[in-house]
């Protein structure tokens, strides 16, 4: 079974899944990340593939990506970064990127060196479900990949409920209509939606991101869904100068301090 279902049969609450950018803040930094997220106690792992125009990305990531880019990360150097890495973390990985990269490298090349890395789920926020569905669909199933859509305060029951038919692993909520990384927390709007989804019974777990970079946020975030997602706030706290990166520090203070304390 794959890593991402089974980990939510083994812990369906308060989970945490933490996004970096690969290829940040080094072209070598990968894999050190991926094993200071997993020794810190992140839940899930989404790597970030870097790409020259984000959709969805704030300043940080966007920043973070081109530092990436700049380093000469591609979809190639990530996959033979990443052919080891099971020998550093058991957690359920995935990749989170673009269209365009995915359908530059080739779906099906792009797919089967998921499966030969060892990893579990790929999250492509500008692929259409309809799409997916009609191309793509089998693919994943082929090669044992969770397709992870995602859905905004916007998006209507029914095609919640047709995104959820299609997902694998969980189900992305944005927890806002803005980009990664805004500052203004998990207001009462967001919480209402979130409510709302929770209501509606989904057969995949849901994890929210956009805007958590708070032990208050992440409090309120898992009262209302499985889980919450963190990439900014992470890629804000990275220190180049640590051998950690600092990584320990900030999932300590993220999870554990009071909820007055930011992490930003």
């Amino acid at each position: 079974m794959n890593r991402i279902i089974t980990h939510f049969h083994e812990k369906p609450q308060e989970n945490l899944a933490v996004y970096f950018t690969a290829g940040y803040p080094e072209i070598n930094s990968t894999l050190s990340v991926i094993s200071q997220l997993d020794q810190s106690g992140a839940d899930l792992i989404e790597i970030g593939l870097p790409f020259s125009d984000p959709l969805a990305d704030g300043p940080v990531i966007q920043h973070s990506g081109k530092i990436a880019l700049d380093n000469g990360l591609t979809s190639a150097v990530l996959f033979e970064q990443l052919k080891s890495v099971r020998t550093l973390s058991g957690k359920p990985l995935l990749i989170m990127g673009y269209l365009n990269p995915f359908l530059q490298f080739g779906p099906e090349a792009f797919l089967q060196h998921m499966e030969s890395c060892g990893l579990d789920g790929l999250i492509l926020p500008d692929l259409p479900p309809e799409i997916f569905e009609k191309t793509f669909q089998k693919m994943f199933q082929r090669y044992n990949i969770c397709p992870v859509f995602l859905v905004t305060p916007e998006t209507s029951e029914s095609r919640i409920r047709y995104i959820d038919s299609l997902s694998k692993g969980f189900i992305y909520a944005v927890s806002s209509s803005s980009t990664t990384g805004s500052t203004g927390g998990i207001g009462q709007v967001a919480l209402s939606y979130l409510g709302k989804l929770k209501a509606l019974s989904l057969n995949n777990p849901v994890l929210t991101g956009f805007g958590i970079s708070t032990f208050n946020d992440l409090q309120q975030i898992w009262a209302q869904c499985q889980g919450g997602i963190v990439g900014s706030a992470l890629i804000n706290n990275i220190d180049k100068k640590k051998a950690d990166f600092g990584i320990p520090a900030f999932i300590q203070k993220l999870t554990q301090q009071s909820n007055d304390t930011s992490t930003q």
